[in-house]
């Protein structure tokens, strides 16, 4: 089997965890599969030069961009790249050579604030796709024939996948890697790197903690401090509006505006990110955790899981749960 070639661009400002945790998923699936030649990984800057990554790290490329061979999967990791922050737009020359690469690419990925990069080449018009949760309005803003999803860690559409920041980039490569080579060596591959195989592309971004706002208010922040260490209480509107000694509809206005979320939600996702840590971290039984996080019965929870994460508790303590993939 011919390697499959894969290009990972550089540029002034990369983020260099975005180069190198792919990198480390593809060449080590050479390593695992017994097939050393499985992957090609070049990495290339315009000119051939070095560049210095956004930490200040120094990255001397393989090759000049300008002088590749041919490409199987196009990597753009992200990093400070104008436009993203500022008004200006990226180097057109980059952009140009990005767009010409795509178009002979079998695959076309991105990592983090890469996405502006193909969403400026017009590589991503008319597609679903992805970024870091901080810039999704952005690139939404910017460009508004994208359709961005900011929750899932990442998104494939057609021949070109994105993803959120960072880890999910190596989320993402154990993803190709298992299409590529099969579970069993990307597997292998998460573990080497202690890495779970594999966190669903479509699982959140980041944590109802993280996602929330954090009331301003002395008692609606202790009230979201005792719904996370109480999922399994009842954390009606009514039950909440008691312990918070306001009416329930005045608690529910005041919690809104302050969290930024409704009651309701905030439970929900408070219980699910419960019940996942039970499902990661435990061998608790299904209708045990179901219990302890208040969802009363496994079908409840099992309704939960498939809403939010398109996978059943099973499945994700599958995907997870280190015993359940024979890890250690």
């Amino acid at each position: 089997m011919r390697a499959r070639s894969v290009l990972v661009l550089l540029y002034e400002g990369v983020q260099s965890l975005d180069v190198t945790g792919p990198v480390e998923v593809f060449t080590g699936a050479g390593r695992a599969s017994g097939r050393p030649d499985a992957y090609r990984v070049v990495t290339a800057s315009p000119g051939g030069e070095p560049v210095r990554s956004s930490s200040g790290l120094r990255l001397l490329p393989d090759a000049d961009l300008a002088e590749v061979g041919p490409v199987h999967t196009l990597l753009v990791p992200g990093g400070v790249i104008p436009g993203t922050e500022r008004t200006e737009r990226p180097d057109g020359a980059l952009v140009e050579r990005v767009r010409e690469l795509a178009g002979r690419a079998e695959r076309v990925v991105s990592v983090c604030t890469g996405a502006f990069l193909l969403a400026e080449a017009g590589l991503l018009a008319g597609r679903r796709a992805t970024t870091h949760w901080a810039y999704c309005e952005e690139l939404a803003r910017r460009f508004p024939e994208v359709e961005v999803d900011p929750d899932p860690i990442h998104v494939r559409d057609g021949r070109i996948a994105t993803s959120a920041g960072v880890t999910a980039g190596i989320d993402l490569a154990l993803a190709l890697v298992e299409e590529d080579l099969g579970r069993e060596t990307a597997l292998l591959i998460a573990r080497h790197l202690v890495v779970f195989l594999r966190r669903p592309g479509n699982q959140a971004q980041f944590s109802t903690q993280l996602a929330a706002q954090v009331a301003a208010r002395p008692p609606l922040r202790e009230l979201q401090r005792w719904i996370a260490e109480h999922p399994e209480a009842d954390l009606s509107v009514e039950a909440l509006a008691r312990r918070s000694a306001l009416s329930p509809r005045h608690f529910a206005r005041a919690f809104a505006a302050e969290v930024g979320v409704t009651p309701g939600r905030y439970v929900d996702g408070v219980r699910l990110e419960a019940a996942r840590r039970l499902l990661e971290d435990t061998d608790d039984g299904i209708e045990e955790i179901a219990r302890s996080c208040g969802y009363g019965t496994p079908e409840a929870m099992r309704r939960a899981f498939v809403r939010a994460l398109a996978a059943p508790p099973a499945e994700y303590r599958r995907r997870f749960h280190p015993s359940h993939d024979g890890g250690h």
